[in-house]
């Protein structure tokens, strides 16, 4: 959907998964810019606050003109926020953590219209791991798919194999909730050209 003649659509992030995620409902980007924010979650703050606070931020932060569209995901177990894993350690802390049990992947989108606008929400989905055994997560550490993923993992690749069941969003967890997402913007104005 190309929203020629009208603001342009600015897709505030970095992740290759997000503008996949839009294009597979046709709608593209006019310009993608990544915003650098720190990221660091507050004293107390919980899973679904965070991913919220943080796409509002990231859309606050584009100064570019059109609509901008931002967001965070965030994996939580309880009021637990599990980091973007840098290490192994961490990726194999968070992985034995998950194993054979439930844990929230909440995705804040955020909007900013042209005129200054924004509104947001959070959408939260409900993923129990199987239980992993030794070799699966040596397997899937090895791997080196963990790296910079939220939680240690990323639903799309390996690990989408120890994903028992899912309550929400598919597409949220991967890192955009379509339906969401399309709706918001509807919502603040933007409108695909026909």
């Amino acid at each position: 959907m190309a929203n020629s003649g009208l603001p342009p659509l600015i897709l505030a992030s970095a992740s290759p998964r997000r503008k996949d995620l839009l294009a597979q409902i046709g709608i593209l980007p006019a310009r993608i810019v990544p915003t650098d924010i720190d990221e660091t979650p507050l004293k107390a703050e919980l899973p679904r606050a965070l991913a919220l606070r943080l796409a509002q931020q990231k859309a606050e932060a584009c100064a570019e003109p059109g609509f901008i569209l931002a967001a965070d995901t965030v994996v939580g177990v309880g009021r637990r926020i599990l980091p973007k894993t840098e290490a192994r350690e961490e990726a194999e802390m968070c992985l034995r953590l998950m194993s054979g049990r439930a844990h929230q992947c909440i995705t804040g989108i955020a909007v900013k219209a042209p005129d200054g606008r924004l509104s947001a929400r959070a959408v939260m989905t409900r993923v129990k791991f199987k239980r992993l055994t030794e070799a699966e997560l040596t397997g899937y550490l090895d791997s080196g798919e963990w790296q910079g993923k939220a939680g240690g993992y990323g639903i799309q690749g390996i690990a989408g194999a120890f994903i028992a069941s899912l309550n929400g969003s598919y597409t949220g967890v991967v890192g955009l909730p379509l339906f969401e997402t399309r709706n918001l913007l509807i919502g603040m104005g933007w409108r695909a050209a026909t």
